[in-house]
């Protein structure tokens, strides 16, 4: 990475993403650019000065210079905020993806991440009455806060509702085209998970980088993806305003963790939790772990929100 010198002549500085690079190795003459997108990581907006001393063409002056970062083809280190286009011009508030935790089925854990349980060893004893090591329940056998089954495919939902999070637009009013998300594109360690709908059944990646993430997109109508019908301001909402849709899921442990502790060593580290004794006190189990995100974005608008989610497995 490198930056370009901003001083004189813009430059535009463009490269094709890896995804990019590898449809157009094929050479059987389908590639063409359909998409591309901006963005201004670098650039600090409060630099604008309309009081210099010199006058309106000074205020902008100090953004102008900025040196920009050089083209580069890792998305995952480029463009966390792209920048969009908008046709109505008299907009005063933009959509957001915001986490729903209301319900406590779609709670992450008190320590602040979604817990998945790589095997059912680690879900619930593999459901033995005798073992104590399983964390995702408790005593009494109920399922744990903000615990995944990753094996089960069980347990917590991760919700997410998108809309225009003011108290100056009633939710009633019925948000504009141009800002409903309809689809929605999200990002998974591949190594480490995939995407699965509430009803179980794990998703197709549409493809796997170089850095192995699987990138998933997932629209309106199927189970991931649906309309918020509630527009009143009942406890259960996130959005203030007018609402868009609803994003639900859960994560499927890879094969790798399911079966082996080596990417737990190489990448992770260990805790204890308390297991699942029944008829007793309950105790702690040794549990390896590895911190992740799961990236969502949204297909129109370009929102984004990052959702912690640590990988966890009984170590025996």
């Amino acid at each position: 990475m490198g930056f370009l010198d901003n001083s004189g002549d813009i430059i535009l500085d463009a490269v094709l993403t890896d995804h990019g690079r590898q449809l157009l190795a094929k050479g059987d003459g389908s590639f063409k650019i359909a998409k591309f997108a901006l963005g201004d990581e670098e650039i600090n907006y409060s630099l604008y000065n309309k009081t210099h001393a010199s006058g309106s063409s000074y205020y902008d002056l100090e953004i102008m210079q900025t040196p920009v970062l050089e083209a580069f083809t890792d998305n995952i280190a480029s463009m966390k905020s792209r920048l969009q286009t908008y046709s109505n011009l008299d907009l005063l508030f933009l959509p957001e993806i915001r986490l729903n935790e209301q319900d406590p089925s779609n709670k992450r854990h008190a320590d602040g991440t979604f817990y998945v349980c790589v095997d059912v060893t680690t879900e619930d004893n593999d459901g033995s009455e005798t073992d104590t090591s399983g964390v995702g329940r408790d005593a009494e056998g109920g399922m744990n806060e903000g615990f995944i089954f990753g094996e089960s495919l069980i347990g917590t939902l991760i919700r997410l509702d998108q809309g225009l999070d003011t108290s100056e637009i009633s939710p009633k009013r019925k948000m504009s085209a141009d800002l409903l998300e309809t689809s929605y594109i999200i990002q998974i360690d591949n190594r480490l998970g995939h995407l699965v709908d509430s009803t179980g059944t794990v998703a197709t990646a549409d493809y796997i980088d170089d850095d192995n993430i699987g990138f998933y997109t997932v629209d309106m109508g199927d189970m991931f993806v649906k309309s918020i019908a509630d527009q009143t301001n009942s406890p259960g909402m996130v959005i203030a305003g007018p609402r868009g849709t609803t994003l639900r899921f859960r994560l499927q442990a890879s094969v790798d963790l399911n079966t082996s502790t080596y990417l737990f060593t190489t990448l992770g580290a260990t805790d204890t939790l308390p297991n699942r004794t029944p008829g007793g006190s309950p105790t702690n189990s040794t549990v390896y772990y590895i911190d992740s995100n799961v990236r969502v974005v949204g297909a129109k608008t370009g929102s984004q929100i990052d959702i912690p989610v640590r990988y966890i497995k009984v170590a025996s």
